[in-house]
């Protein structure tokens, strides 16, 4: 079987042309620098970028405060941040551009170029949180001393209610005598009685003769 001339025996893939590309939209590039940078302890937010630099979108409150420039293969990110009181600027600085950094290229591939950190402000709020959390458990732990302190006025005596008077007795009717039962003589005894009396008139008159 003849050889082809026409076909290589071998291929090196850098001497191909590249038949397609990938091409990152700012918006993509910033969201991630944006969620990178809210991940670092320290940073307290992120504030608008000067002269109107901010992306505009649905996520526009993740990329606040960065601005990027894509090329084909780099990228420049500017971070505009508020840091919060005690922390070591520098420090929280270095940790935000390493940590922006490493996310997008190993996302994107992409090269960054630099990460410049602008800091705009220093945030109290962290500090004011305490301080009011300070003095409200200072109320509280006060106010048991005071209620303490203050004499407790004695409540006055409460009035007993007045006895109620029991309903008089009714005094019950005295009995009501009966009349004594007559005692009728017998009929024989006074027709007896009756001509016994003649009879003692006959008597004396006989007695008279």
């Amino acid at each position: 079987m003849a050889k082809k001339d026409n076909l290589p025996l071998t291929v090196d893939v850098n001497d191909m042309e590249p038949s397609s590309s990938i091409t990152y939209a700012s918006e993509v590039v910033a969201i991630i620098a944006g969620i990178a940078a809210a991940e670092v302890e320290g940073v307290a937010a992120m504030v608008n970028v000067p002269s109107g630099g901010n992306l505009l979108g649905k996520n526009r409150n993740v990329t606040k405060g960065v601005k990027v420039e894509v090329g084909t293969e780099e990228v420049n990110v500017d971070l505009y941040m508020v840091i919060e009181y005690g922390q070591p600027i520098q420090k929280v600085a270095q940790d935000a551009q390493e940590n922006v950094r490493r996310a997008i290229e190993s996302m994107t591939g992409l090269h960054v170029v630099r990460v410049d950190v602008h800091v705009q402000e220093v945030s109290f709020e962290k500090e004011n949180n305490a301080l009011s959390a300070g003095a409200k458990n200072a109320v509280l732990e006060s106010a048991p001393t005071v209620a303490e302190s203050a004499p407790a006025e004695e409540a006055a005596p409460v009035a007993e209610p007045a006895p109620v008077a029991e309903p008089a007795l009714v005094a019950e009717p005295a009995p009501v005598a009966e009349p004594a039962p007559v005692e009728e003589a017998p009929v024989e005894e006074a027709e007896t009685a009756a001509q016994s009396e003649p009879m003692a008139d006959d008597e004396s008159d006989m007695m008279l003769m």
